[in-house]
């Protein structure tokens, strides 16, 4: 009577105790998914003002950094600044338009 009873009861209990671990590990598995931010991929204005080639759409900032750094991305487009102080970009052909 009693191996007939752990027969039936052990493997009832080794089968608990896999769903527990498979729930149990699935449950922080989908928990360290969710807490993945893009918040961090998204540039403070300090880092804005510090790296003209991340693209801006504050004309402000973009005169700012084409002033200290002679190069800026704006609205996707980057801008130069030649020797001659005349402010340029480069078309997708190559060739260099003046503004």
């Amino acid at each position: 009577m009693i191996p007939k009873l752990l027969l039936v009861f052990f493997p009832l209990v080794v089968f608990f105790i896999a769903i527990f671990l498979i729930f149990n590990y699935w449950k922080e598995y989908s928990l360290t998914k969710k807490r993945k931010s893009f918040l961090a991929s998204i540039p403070t204005n300090k880092e804005q003002e510090n790296d003209p080639d991340i693209n801006t759409v504050n004309w402000s900032l973009h005169k700012n950094r084409l002033l200290k750094y002679r190069r800026s991305q704006y609205k996707g487009l980057t801008f130069f600044v030649s020797s001659d102080n005349r402010i340029y970009y480069l078309s997708e052909e190559g060739s260099v338009v003046y503004c």
